[in-house]
């Protein structure tokens, strides 16, 4: 989905950190996936909360164009009433209502419904439906650390250049041919071999500034994800504790470009010596040449206006974290 994205939205005034004692659930569910999954969800939900003795709401969603809208209405009544703001679906509609319920100070919960939920599996959440939902009613909230590019949050990464033009292609393929790991693989292959793009960037890295010429510019917070590259330990191990990475590419063609994605897929990305990862808090960042840019965030794509500023957010998103005896180990 292609947006018009503010260039700047104001942080959310310091609102006091919601108390433990949790309220009632205002759950948001993406009807993105279809009525009858969408309706086979509500009623698993639905189910564990009874069994749980939780008080729960599904918040009335009829198109994922109204989430943004929607998420900040329910968010307020949450802050309002001590409730929990819950989000339904993969990682670019848990940042939507994350966003909600970080600038209004209510707790968040997920159940993870996307391809790789980088966001579910750090925290331990439970994959399948009914397991998250039953691990959300015994959850307590806990501080985790979340993103902004232009006052966007992000949970798991942010991007711009070759990454963004890949998920919008890939979105445009399925919307035509359906939604199969074919067609992103196709989508992919014919989006690398068609990028001819180097960005030139002007980038002040807390203080350091330098110009780099380079096919696309990823953010991350999500430790798990780094890891899963294979990103130097000494740049991977600080996401999350009060940073967040960078990934830069250096100038490369199609051919090394399908090599590093295979390194990628390998878990061996920091090896190549084409690649240059940056732990940092602030990233500033100018695009020469641009005066609009895609950039992604969580999957989500938009249009923001440069400079653009990484950053880990000023305060915490209180996440109802499940206990030690319902959580997933990381796989």
């Amino acid at each position: 989905m292609l947006s018009t994205l503010p260039a700047d939205l104001p942080d959310a005034p310091d609102a006091p950190l919601p108390s433990t004692a949790v309220g009632t659930f205002y759950i948001l569910i993406n009807p993105a996936s279809g009525a009858n999954d969408a309706q086979q969800k509500r009623e698993a939900l639905a189910r564990v909360m009874q069994e749980a003795g939780c008080r729960w709401e599904f918040v009335p969603l009829d198109s994922p164009k109204a989430l943004e809208a929607v998420s900040r209405a329910a968010a307020e009544r949450a802050a309002r009433e001590g409730g929990v703001l819950v989000a339904v679906g993969g990682d670019g509609t848990l940042a939507t209502v994350a966003q909600a319920a970080w600038q209004q100070g209510c707790c968040f919960g997920v159940v993870p419904q996307g391809t790789f939920n980088y966001f579910g599996r750090t925290h331990g959440v439970p994959q399948e439906a009914e397991a998250a939902a039953r691990a959300l009613a015994r959850a307590q909230p806990q501080p985790v650390q979340v993103a902004h590019v232009n006052g966007r949050l992000f949970l798991v990464n942010a991007s711009l250049g070759l990454y963004p033009q890949l998920l919008q292609d890939r979105e445009a393929y399925k919307s035509q041919l359906g939604r199969h790991r074919w067609v992103a693989l196709l989508s992919g292959l014919v989006t690398l071999f068609e990028w001819r793009r180097q960005l030139v960037l002007e980038i002040d890295l807390e203080g350091q500034r330098t110009v780099l010429t380079t096919p696309t510019l990823f953010v991350g917070n999500n430790k798990l994800q780094f890891d899963r590259l294979g990103i130097e330990p000494a740049v991977a191990d600080r996401v999350g504790e009060g940073c967040l990475a960078a990934i830069v590419l250096r100038p490369i063609g199609t051919w090394a470009m399908l090599g590093l994605l295979l390194r990628g897929a390998l878990g061996r990305l920091g090896e190549a010596e084409q690649v240059r990862s940056y732990a940092f808090r602030t990233l500033d960042v100018r695009v020469r040449g641009m005066r609009r840019v895609k950039v992604a965030a969580d999957g989500e794509v938009g249009i923001m206006t440069p400079p653009l500023r990484f950053e880990v957010a000023s305060r915490p998103l209180m996440l109802m974290m499940p206990r030690p005896e319902d959580r997933v180990p990381v796989e």
